[in-house]
């Protein structure tokens, strides 16, 4: 009986490993965390920010997970999935945006950056708007994608309290 016993146990044990050997082997990617620099980071702003230039939405939206999430900053409405952040662009891009950082902070991380400030967008009829943004970037197929972005209009006006 406790031969048996024994035998069960160990090809147990044998078959956990195997497993956990397999299940290491398939995801290699997830153990490596690709590098990157503060520059590198900071031209993923240029890259959406030239993707307004196009005003063509699905180029804007190409640089978003699947996943990912914007909180907009001329809507109410949280965009959760790419039909979603697509209406948001549709309406944005029809007043011709154009970003420019004024102030930013990056933190690298495994295969996630951030990139958090403050920007001001100026509009084709000459307006503007200064905001405080957050972008946060994975790691995803081989690229860096938007997995979070937010952006909020200035509560007070500069010299305000």
């Amino acid at each position: 009986m406790n031969v048996l016993r024994t035998l069960s146990l160990s090809a147990t044990t044998a078959a956990v490993l195997a497993i956990s050997t397999f299940a290491f082997a398939q995801t290699p990617a997830a153990a490596t965390c690709v590098p990157a620099t503060e520059p590198q980071i900071a031209a993923l702003f240029d890259r959406w920010n030239d993707s307004l230039r196009t005003l063509d939405p699905d180029k804007v939206v190409a640089h978003y997970a699947a996943d990912g999430v914007l909180l907009p900053t001329v809507s109410n409405q949280p965009r959760t999935n790419p039909a979603e952040i697509r209406d948001y662009f549709v309406k944005f891009l029809k007043d011709a945006p154009q970003g420019k950082i004024d102030r930013r902070i990056i933190k690298i991380g495994c295969n996630v950056a951030q990139d958090v400030g403050t920007y001001t967008f100026k509009f084709k009829d000459g307006k503007s708007v200064r905001a405080r943004y957050t972008y946060v970037y994975e790691w995803e197929h081989g690229q860096w994608l938007i997995a979070h972005h937010h952006s909020s209009a200035m509560p007070e006006v500069v010299g305000g309290r």
